[in-house]
């Protein structure tokens, strides 16, 4: 559990500075420069989630159970998660009205799926890996929204064909991943 711990502070850290300290980090950008901090800041998040992977797998083998989910409950969490996806999806699709409406999607995502996830998986190397996303994603979507009150950001107004865009491509991505990479790639079937 160590490396999956390692990792998860490495790569959940780094993607917290810009919540903790964005002073130090525009500082830091402006002192080395955009590219070099973004090539530090896409470094280490690899590094972190190679050691997310790799902990999580090797956590996997034996893993303590903490509780047996209840029946259906891949059905629900296969919902949160398609929900999850079209949330993420909105923070890349300009101008759709989910965005406009949540304001952080990709925050709000992340904490979908995580609970998505813990609901249907009741092991400690579950646990650890879903519960600090769920903060972490948690705690951005309300920082990020408090910034945007008081800064008085408003997200432009939508249009139907970017709505459009955003859930099917949500829905696109999630039966992808749902049916073909997740077993690919985690050896789960979730549905």
């Amino acid at each position: 559990m160590g490396i999956l711990i390692l990792g998860l502070i490495i790569f959940l850290g780094v993607h917290s500075v810009r919540l903790l300290a964005p002073h130090w980090r525009n500082a830091q950008m402006a002192k080395f420069g955009e590219r070099p901090w973004k090539g530090t800041y896409a470094f280490v998040s690899v590094v972190g989630f190679v050691l997310i992977v790799v902990g999580y797998g090797i956590a996997r083998r034996s893993p303590s159970v903490l509780w047996t989910p209840p029946l259906g409950i891949r059905h629900l969490s296969g919902l949160l998660v398609l929900v999850a996806f079209i949330l993420i999806t909105a923070a890349y699709v300009p101008r759709n009205r989910i965005k406009r409406f949540v304001g952080h999607p990709m925050y709000a995502g992340v904490a979908i799926w995580a609970i998505g996830h813990l609901l249907a998986n009741g092991t400690a190397p579950a646990v650890i890996l879903f519960g600090p996303f769920f903060v972490w994603a948690s705690a951005g979507f309300v920082v990020s929204r408090e910034r945007d009150r008081a800064a008085g950001v408003q997200y432009p107004p939508g249009t139907v064909l970017a709505d459009v865009l955003t859930i099917v491509g949500g829905i696109v991505a999630w039966a992808v991943f749902a049916f073909v990479l997740h077993s690919l790639l985690i050896g789960v079937r979730p549905l």
